[in-house]
């Protein structure tokens, strides 16, 4: 019998970090799908269509569940893609300030020898807190905005770039943890944590939404 194992396509030490919190073993496999943004596709339909192609991109071995994740930021109603240097990040951080914004982050789980995908979506309003010129500068000069939707990490004790949120904070990390076990549990994969304890306590937050997301796997 082979056993079922659980492959994370992806190499992001964030969404390695809060996946371990689930308490399901798996296993990391990069993917090397294109997420350079079409232009003709909305944000939506753009965020599920790539961690879709994430998934389908890694070698899916006998017996294993493929999990892919994509995160966007949008900006009245435009991707706002990863900054490719300083002075893009500059850039996109000066026009998220002290403005609101979304983020989107599709969730993608390809079953074990079948071609059939379960999908997961999870979208979070954020607003951010009006930095100073010399905190932008001290944060891009970290070196802590590459690799991220919208140039940012909410978690960055330093910046600390938001001031408040609608939703998920995880999903803004990159990967929505209530979401994800939903999508797990539905798949008919066992997940016995208590996910929204150690996501709280992980990322020293108190979440008052996700009552609301359990009460809708219940009635959906």
């Amino acid at each position: 019998m082979v056993e079922t194992t659980l492959i994370l396509a992806s190499t992001s030490p964030r969404r390695n970090e809060l996946l371990r919190l689930l308490e399901i073993p798996f296993g990391k496999r990069p993917s090397n799908a294109d997420e350079s943004h079409l232009p003709d596709v909305e944000p939506l339909a753009y965020v599920q269509q790539t961690a879709r192609q994430k998934g389908q991109a890694v070698q899916q071995g006998e017996g294993e569940w493929v999990l892919s994740a994509d995160t966007i930021v949008v900006l009245d109603g435009k991707v706002v893609g990863k900054p490719a240097d300083d002075a893009e990040a500059f850039s996109i951080l000066r026009d998220l300030r002290a403005r609101g914004h979304l983020v989107y982050t599709a969730l993608s789980l390809r079953k074990p020898n079948s071609a059939s995908v379960d999908e997961g979506f999870c979208e979070t309003e954020v607003f951010m807190r009006d930095y100073s010129e010399t905190e932008l500068a001290d944060y891009i000069a970290s070196g802590d905005f590459r690799d991220k939707a919208g140039g940012y990490a909410i978690q960055h004790q330093a910046f600390r770039p938001c001031a408040g949120l609608k939703g998920c904070y995880a999903n803004v990390m990159g990967l929505p943890l209530c979401h994800l076990a939903m999508l797990l549990r539905g798949a008919g994969l066992k997940v016995s944590a208590d996910v929204p304890a150690a996501c709280q306590r992980y990322n020293e937050i108190t979440c008052e939404v996700y009552p609301q997301y359990y009460r809708d796997e219940k009635n959906g």
